[in-house]
């Protein structure tokens, strides 16, 4: 059973990492901040990046915030793949396993929060952007997107040199 593990190392390090990482930054939010409306606030750099505590019911930007609650089983059904995955697949690139780690990470940190609360914490508040409130959650799947297309290019780079 450790050999299912050992196949896939980095990907189960970076997974645990990711949800590590979430987890504790979102209890750090809830047991510090209120949740009010507006929404409580803490400037750390005044108009660039906040710290501002809200919650999210539906997905990126607020999507399918009505009757979202399909998205806590959407967030299980991708994590339990990604597990599958790393326990069942191949051996996976080094890019591969950092993708899929941090897009395991961050499902399951989201889909945590939806199934304990039926809602996502968000804190991470760029203003000088305007972009809405996110979670690291968020983050770690951007970033496990961004080592699949790199993996996606460099496996496709190594196919040509062949």
């Amino acid at each position: 059973m450790l050999g299912l593990f050992l196949k896939n190392y980095s990907f189960w390090i970076v997974a645990l990492v990711s949800l590590l990482c979430d987890r504790l930054t979102k209890i750090w939010i809830v047991q510090n901040f209120e949740l009010t409306a507006p929404a409580q606030t803490v400037p750390l750099w005044a108009g660039v990046f906040h710290i501002t505590y809200v919650t999210n019911k539906g997905a990126a930007f607020s999507l399918f915030s009505q009757g979202g609650e399909w998205l806590r089983w959407l967030s299980l059904v991708v994590s339990l793949g990604l597990i599958a995955l790393g326990l069942f697949g191949p051996k996976l690139t080094r890019w591969e396993q950092l993708g899929y780690g941090f897009l395991l990470g961050g499902a399951a940190g989201n889909g945590l929060d939806r199934f304990i609360t039926g809602e996502v914490v968000d804190f991470l508040d760029f203003r000088l952007i305007n972009f809405p409130v996110f979670n690291l959650a968020d983050v770690f799947i951007n970033i496990g997107i961004a080592c699949l297309l790199i993996a996606a290019w460099t496996n496709r780079s190594d196919a040509t040199t062949d």
